[in-house]
């Protein structure tokens, strides 16, 4: 009997899970390796559960075992046993990405074990995996109604789409294809209120019909996009990571046939609003001026509350600072907040700052004996500071996260048991690593000319960077380097963004935030 030969035809449809990346690929190691041995371990026994163990166990099996060094497993059972050894023990993680690609999945790993991979790290790493920007989904406009109407549109009352993970899969993949083809993985996550969607994208199979292995691993051709609960916002992630050198020059080579991956992620962003609307209910992304690394403070400054901007001066009253009643609505913080303590919690929380605040105390005690003056314009900056960043910047305010509903969940227990009140969890004080600042104003007054209006370009850019901004500012602000009183609202954490262009002195608000 003739065998049967396969004919890959372009199609629109989306990328299989079932999709195999070859193990000798050089950057799944590199994919491996960014996940601790814990991860690891925990990844390949979510790879053997029943639902996930029938990918593996296939015709693939038939090949040499010869050629593998560690022993085969004759059951899944058997495989998880081994792995579970492996988590009891001792060792480097090195070990488990060796037995993983060289041994027991030598024939490869899917796109759903990648994204599977990836969603991990991302859950190990809520604050230094990806850098993410906040779009707030708003109801499209249209420029030929009248302004009352555009008003109306604006209110926070207007209903916005139920996020489905499976309508929306399919709403974005019908309005991609077939100009960009795309595998999906959508997961929920374990520890925070939010649920990720990771896509990744390659070009159209009408256009490029095969694709090297090394660009199911390029790092620029994915997306991801974070749906919080009960919030208005969708995060993105940018791209941070340039195309292997591989895939460059393989698109230099066929520049009419390859697409830039700018060009898809633009696609993808594109069709995001319009896979949310529905038929009379029209939406658009709205682009804010938040970017940061850390998930934490995406939800705190563009999430499910505090979305009309209080944190600043506002933050003693969000944070129940100054007064908590039985009536209180606000999730419980294991560690409240006292105006009382806030300086003497951040010396404590730096030992360092701690002595040199003790050292100098002890030197100037006599001095401010002999000046009162000195300590009446301290304690003055001090209640100012405190007016205008409240409970930013502090680290001893913990924020509430609400707990997260895993749909893995479940209760098993036949006896009824009395509703406890749900706890939430805490993390730090949400924090800015960089705040981008453009001046439009002239340098000198001389250099401005009358009549004409100032361009875009700014005339001088400022950038504050380190872990905690709005933290750093009001160190300097506490050592009376920078007057609290004329700082503008954007600079002490109150509207929560991370870039700014000034002009007269002034935040320039337009269509981005």
């Amino acid at each position: 009997m003739a065998r049967r030969t396969s004919v890959l035809v372009p199609s629109a449809a989306s990328l299989h899970d079932t999709f195999r990346i070859p193990a000798n690929t050089t950057s799944l190691v590199k994919s491996l390796g960014k996940l601790s041995r814990a991860s690891l371990i925990a990844l390949a026994l979510q790879w053997l559960d029943d639902e996930d163990a029938e990918q593996r166990w296939d015709a693939d099996g038939e090949d040499d075992d010869d050629a593998n060094p560690y022993d085969p497993a004759t059951s899944i059972e058997e495989l998880r046993g081994i792995y579970t050894d492996l988590q009891e023990r001792r060792g480097g993680k090195r070990e488990v990405v060796n037995r993983i690609l060289e041994g027991d999945w030598r024939n490869g790993l899917t796109l759903r074990q990648l994204a599977m991979a990836d969603i991990l790290y991302i859950e190990d790493n809520p604050a230094a995996a990806h850098r993410w920007t906040a779009l707030q989904l708003v109801p499209s406009v249209d420029k030929k109604e009248p302004w009352h109407k555009i008003n109306d549109s604006n209110d926070i009352s207007v209903p916005l789409p139920r996020f489905h993970g499976a309508t929306f899969l399919k709403s974005i993949q019908n309005e991609i294809s077939p100009l960009v083809k795309a595998h999906y993985y959508i997961s929920r996550s374990a520890s925070l209120p939010l649920t990720f969607v990771r896509i990744f994208i390659v070009d159209s199979p009408y256009q490029y019909p095969k694709q090297p292995p090394n660009a199911f691993t390029d790092a620029s051709r994915i997306i991801y996009l974070v749906f919080p609960d009960s919030s208005p916002f969708i995060y993105s992630s940018l791209i941070s990571i340039p195309a292997p050198r591989a895939a460059t020059l393989s698109s230099a080579r066929l520049p009419s046939l390859t697409t830039d991956t700018r060009a898809l992620r633009r696609i993808v962003m594109d069709a995001i609003p319009k896979a949310l609307s529905r038929p009379q209910q029209r939406y658009s992304l709205k682009a804010t001026s938040l970017v940061t690394k850390s998930l934490h403070t995406l939800l705190a400054l563009r999430g499910p509350w505090r979305t009309n901007t209080a944190n600043g001066a506002f933050s003693i009253f969000a944070d129940a600072v100054v007064e908590q009643g039985p009536l209180d609505p606000r999730l419980p913080i294991s560690t409240p907040v006292e105006v009382s303590s806030i300086n003497i919690q951040e010396d404590s929380a730096n030992p360092g700052a701690q002595k040199e605040n003790m050292s100098s105390l002890a030197g100037t005690e006599s001095e401010s004996n002999q000046h009162p003056s000195h300590s009446s314009a301290k304690t003055k900056r001090q209640k100012t500071i405190l007016s205008r960043f409240g409970t930013s910047g502090s680290y001893r305010h913990l924020l509430a996260i609400p707990p997260s509903s895993s749909p893995r969940a479940s209760s098993s227990s036949s006896s009824p048991s009395p509703p406890s009140v749900p706890q939430a969890a805490t993390c730090p004080n949400p924090a800015l690593e960089k705040i981008d600042i453009s001046l439009q104003d002239p340098i000198t007054p001389s250099s401005q000319v009358k009549g004409l209006e100032l361009d875009d370009n700014p005339t001088m850019s400022l950038t504050f960077s380190g872990s905690d901004v709005i933290s750093g500012l009001r160190q300097l602000a506490e050592l009376g380097v920078i007057d609290a009183a004329k700082m503008p609202p954007w600079m002490t954490g109150e509207e929560g963004t991370s870039s700014a262009v000034v002009r007269d002195g002034k935040r320039i608000l337009n269509d981005h935030g």
